[in-house]
């Protein structure tokens, strides 16, 4: 029995002395593959980064010869193009889709004010001659400048909904345009005249002095305020045709809520109140 005992003991000693040397042998080796493991990733790396710091994309993807497909870096350069490449036609072709989109709905890109990425809201006006009368514009009659406080005959006659003609969030009231926001304005204005000829009579060609206004009237200030003027000379024509002539002007104004603008000319019965001739307008820029 003693001989059986000491026969387990032994064979039981074998046993755990093989499990030890088993997991010894384990543990080194995990040790090892670890670090060549470790070696091998900081070697690809340093490799990856030096070739994408020595390496010409372009001239790579030029010259990709049969030796080149071999190399590594040459692989890591091509895969970098590609991807690059392959992310610029994505963002250009998305880009012009977009501007293809917009150019055949007829939408405007969102244009900015003040604040970085708010919409700035539309507001435009254009107005155009009364096509339909066959009378001329009214005018403010010969009352004095000190009376009225601009110069010139007030055109109080504008189309504001048909034709070529449109309101948007602005309002036409008696021939002036209400402006409701604060902002930079562009303004522009045509007025389009039609003298008749002075015959053949004796004493020459005489001269008529075409003027256009363009004002701002304030809630808080009584007196308008010019704020452009166009003008020029014109000879009446003599021969059996009339004289056509057009005035033309446009700039940009810092305007306020509730501010008005109006239109006024030097010769206010010659003027012809074609639609496509004759016309105001204003839009807010900033």
């Amino acid at each position: 029995e003693m001989a059986v005992s000491l026969s387990l003991q032994s064979l039981g000693l074998v046993l755990l002395a093989a499990i030890l040397l088993q997991t010894i042998a384990v543990a080194v080796s995990f040790v090892y593959f670890n670090r060549v493991l470790s070696t091998m990733q900081e070697t690809f790396s340093r490799s990856s980064v030096s070739c994408l710091i020595n390496a010409n994309l372009r001239s790579d993807v030029e010259n990709s010869s049969e030796e080149k497909k071999g190399d590594p870096c040459w692989q890591v350069t091509q895969q970098l193009h590609h991807h690059l490449e392959k992310t610029m036609a994505d963002r250009f072709q998305k880009e012009i889709s977009t501007a293809m989109r917009n150019e055949m709905t007829g939408a405007e890109p969102s244009r900015t004010s003040g604040v970085r990425g708010v919409p700035l809201p539309k507001v435009a006006a254009h107005v155009t001659g009364v096509v339909s009368s066959t009378e001329p514009p009214t005018a403010d009659g010969n009352d004095p400048l000190i009376s009225r406080g601009y110069l010139g005959e007030r055109i109080r006659e504008w189309e504001g909904h048909r034709g070529l003609s449109f309101l948007e969030n602005m309002e036409l009231r008696g021939g002036e345009l209400l402006v409701p926001r604060a902002g930079l304005y562009y303004i522009y204005g045509q007025t389009y005249f039609r003298l008749p000829s002075s015959g053949e009579a004796e004493g020459g060609e005489e001269e008529a002095q075409l003027v256009q206004y363009i004002y701002k009237k304030m809630s808080s200030y009584t007196v308008p305020i010019l704020l452009m003027k166009s003008s020029r000379s014109a000879c009446w024509p003599r021969g059996p045709e009339p004289g056509l002539f057009s005035l033309h002007q446009a700039g940009t104004a810092f305007l306020q809520p509730a501010d008005r603008l109006f239109v006024t000319v030097s010769n206010v019965s010659a003027m012809e109140m074609d639609g496509r001739a004759s016309y105001f307008g204003a839009f807010l820029v900033g």
